[in-house]
C-alpha cells in the first residue's frame, strides 16, 4: 500500500479524493490538510511516500510548499489543480504527475500505476523558489508568516527548530538546512542560524569561539568553524 497525504483547501475537494484514494485499494490516506501549514508539520512527522498537493492554497500556495521541503528527504508529489493551460505545459515539459479537478478516476488509476513503478526521483526544482518570500511558524495558538528580514536569528533544540524575531520566540516546521539555502539567515554555529542584518556586535571568547549580540539584544553562539567565515564577511581579519 502507498502512503499518502492529501492537501488541498476545499473540504468537498479533498473528501473526494481521499475516497477515490481508499476506494482503489492500492493507496493508504495516512493524513489530510486543509492548508500548507499543516501541511508542512505532517509531511515531517508522518513521513508519507507521495502527497496529492493542491496548487491554489490561500497565504502559502502548493508551490511555495514544495520551495520548504528538503530534496533529499521529500515524497513523490501529484500535483492536483483546476485546468491551467500555463500549468498544465509545465508540468508536462518536466514529467511532472497531476490530476485535473474534478478528478477523473481512469485518470487516477494511471496515475497510482506510475507511483508504483520504480521511476528515477523527480526534479522539482524548475517549480521550486529559490528564495522563500515568508517563513510559517507557530506559537501560542496562532500562525505567523514572518518575512525573512525580520528574523534576527533561528536555532535548533530536541523540542524542534525556534524563531527569534524582536522579542518574539516562535517556532517553524522549516529545518534549519533550508532556511539557510532559502532565507538571507547563515550559520554562525552548527545548531544556529543569524541574520547578518541583526548583528550589533560579536564578542571573542576563550578558545576561539564568540558571542553575537543582535540588534534587539539577543545573545548567540559562535563556533569556531564559522567565526572565520563571519570575520572574512566583514572584514575583521
Amino acid at each position: 500500500m502507498i502512503k499518502a497525504l492529501v492537501v488541498d483547501d476545499e473540504f468537498y475537494a479533498r473528501e473526494e479524493l481521499i475516497d477515490l484514494l481508499n476506494g482503489s485499494g492500492e493507496v493508504e490516506v495516512i493524513g489530510s490538510c486543509q492548508n500548507a501549514i499543516e501541511a508542512l508539520k505532517s509531511i515531517n512527522q508522518l513521513k508519507p511516500e507521495v502527497v496529492f498537493l493542491d496548487i491554489q492554497m490561500p497565504q502559502i500556495t502548493g508551490i511555495e510548499l514544495l520551495s520548504m521541503l528538503d530534496p533529499a528527504t521529500m515524497p513523490k508529489v501529484v500535483f492536483v489543480t483546476a485546468y491551467d493551460e500555463f500549468a498544465i505545459k509545465a508540468f508536462d515539459s518536466n514529467a511532472f504527475d497531476y490530476l485535473l479537478k474534478p478528478v477523473n478516476i481512469q485518470r487516477l488509476e494511471k496515475t497510482i500505476v506510475r507511483l508504483q513503478q520504480q521511476r528515477p526521483a523527480v526534479d522539482y526544482s524548475p517549480l521550486t523558489q529559490p528564495l522563500l518570500e515568508l517563513v510559517p511558524c507557530c506559537g501560542h495558538q496562532r500562525i505567523l508568516l514572518l518575512p525573512p528580514d525580520e528574523i534576527d536569528f533561528a536555532y535548533s533544540d530536541q523540542t524542534g527548530v525556534h524563531i527569534a524575531s524582536g522579542e518574539l520566540l516562535t517556532t517553524t516546521q522549516l529545518t534549519l538546512k533550508i532556511l539557510a539555502e532559502k532565507t538571507p539567515l547563515i550559520y554562525c554555529h552548527r545548531q544556529y542560524l543569524i541574520h547578518p542584518l541583526a548583528i550589533r556586535e560579536i564578542k571573542l571568547l576563550d578558545n576561539g569561539l564568540a558571542q553575537i549580540t543582535t540588534a534587539n539584544g539577543g545573545k548567540v553562539p559562535v563556533s569556531r568553524r564559522y567565526l572565520k567565515e563571519l570575520k572574512d564577511r566583514f572584514g575583521l581579519n
